[in-house]
């Protein structure tokens, strides 16, 4: 999808320059600048998405209350006593 913006940006870039009419190149460039920007944040989004640990994958509460309960039973090693 984010290819097509940047398809029909190019497009209006194509239009802009070959246009004798003021207010039609304002408004090539007007929307060409606007589908590049709305193409990059399309991209970006994507690679957002593709990215992100899925939802279902994360600890529900009650499973994060238990283990923050064994948390202080385990043992800790003392720093003062590991080899340097």
């Amino acid at each position: 999808m984010p290819w097509i913006f940047f398809a029909v940006a190019a497009a209006a870039l194509v239009v802009a320059f070959r246009t004798g009419s003021v207010a039609l190149l304002m408004a090539c460039l007007l929307v060409s600048f606007g589908l590049t920007i709305a193409g990059f944040v399309r991209l970006l989004s994507q690679r957002v998405a593709s990215r992100s640990q899925d939802e279902t994958l994360m600890i529900d509460p009650l499973e994060l209350e238990r283990l923050r309960r064994q948390a202080p039973a385990a043992p800790t090693e003392d720093v003062s006593t590991l080899p340097q």
